[in-house]
């Protein structure tokens, strides 16, 4: 699945060094002045060496996701196991698998133009695949990946700050939708289609994480106090964890609350293009394992693919592997099963939808960004395009 997930982190400071000499005038000072001082305290930060507690976090990391693999080794295998068996897909309902993946990445990248304001495609498109590359790629590489991309877009022009609001609002808005799949799947189960226990059970897991976000949202975006009392009781810990090694990070409640209030803003304005595309981004993507499904000639029930569909993706939501490799195959080849898919079947299927969806993109990631360096590399970015 697409990186509609991956976390915001602060730009590098060569991004923030670029935005220096893409503002003018009195706002332009201010913008150059903020970016200065992150650039500073990443700087400072910087100088220090690994710790012994940076390197064991990282060890951390990286045993989780072997653990991982490891556990999932069996089914992942299976899914493998099927590569010989490519060759029997029906090229239609292949052709319209990756139809429908490439939808659903042009309405992912359209929503982060949305989330960006900007009506420029190509800075949007490169840094995306360049970040979603990397985050599918290294153990827990998704700061890895996101900081990349803000960077790429700091260089293209784009203001930081409202990047960070931007996409974190509509990643937010993407991992609810997510979690709300399972109610689509609902008439079916009440209208008494048969469905395995563990299949319910995960509608059930789904409909309840939906309804937490939905009131966690409403709370963080209509009232201040619990985000200011989050963001100061965030704020000592992370002074008291980094005292005598980093310089004291100040003023974090204002800045959520700002941020928020950003997130507010790009809601409100285009609240229905951003429904409009999440639920593109999600359906296509569905679509996709649906015309996996068909291309080995099975027929499932639509209601319950759905339901593996979204288990899968809620698992793959927990970041122990890059990108899911090796969770998102056993478990999705298991769910499938459980909808009624044939064991053989289910596992092509998602070998199929994995190579269309998780491989491809991430194949792409290294020519995007050598693009991108082809046009910014080397010149001043141009002025921000936080507006079209």
């Amino acid at each position: 699945m697409p990186p509609g997930g991956s976390k915001p982190v602060e730009p590098e400071p060569g991004a923030a060094d670029h935005l220096q000499n893409a503002d003018g005038g009195q706002a332009g000072a201010g913008r150059r002045a903020s970016a200065a001082a992150k650039a500073g305290a990443l700087d400072a930060a910087r100088s220090h060496p690994l710790t012994w507690r940076t390197v064991l976090s990282r060890a951390v990391v990286v045993a989780a996701a072997g653990v991982a693999v490891y556990l999932v080794l069996p089914g992942l295998t299976e899914v493998l196991a099927s590569w010989p068996r490519l060759s029997t897909l029906e090229p239609a309902w292949s052709a319209a698998a990756v139809a429908a993946e490439i939808a659903s990445w042009t309405c992912y990248f359209a929503l982060q133009r949305l989330a960006l304001q900007t009506r420029s495609w190509f800075a949007v498109v490169t840094a995306g695949l360049a970040g979603n590359s990397i985050s599918g790629i290294l153990p827990g590489g998704a700061a890895v990946g996101a900081a990349v991309q803000f960077e790429m877009l700091a260089t293209a022009g784009f203001d930081p700050d409202t990047a960070v609001a931007g996409l974190t609002a509509f990643s937010l808005l993407n991992v609810g939708a997510l979690l709300g799949l399972p109610i689509l799947a609902l008439p079916a189960l009440l209208a008494g289609a048969p469905a395995s226990p563990g299949l319910v059970h995960a509608a059930f897991v789904g409909i309840a994480g939906f309804g937490l976000v939905a009131i966690f949202g409403a709370i963080i975006l209509n009232t201040d106090r619990p985000l200011a009392i989050a963001g100061r009781a965030a704020e000592g810990l992370a002074n008291r964890v980094t005292r005598g090694r980093r310089p004291p990070l100040t003023g974090l409640d204002t800045r959520l609350l700002t941020d928020r209030d950003t997130i507010k803003s790009v809601l409100g304005k285009n609240w229905w293009q951003a429904v409009l595309l999440t639920t593109g981004r999600l359906g296509f993507d569905f679509c996709c394992l649906l015309a996996a499904l068909r291309a080995t000639g099975t027929h499932p029930r639509p209601s319950l693919v759905l339901l593996a569909y979204a288990a899968a993706n809620i698992i793959a939501l927990v970041p122990i592997t890059p990108g899911g490799l090796g969770v998102v195959e056993a478990s999705l080849g298991g769910l499938l099963i459980l909808a009624g898919v044939h064991g053989g079947d289910a596992f092509l299927a998602t070998l199929a939808y994995r190579l269309v969806s998780y491989w491809l993109p991430l194949s792409a990631g290294l020519p995007a960004y050598l693009l991108f360096r082809h046009r910014y590399g080397g010149a001043a970015p141009s002025p921000a395009r936080t507006h079209p």
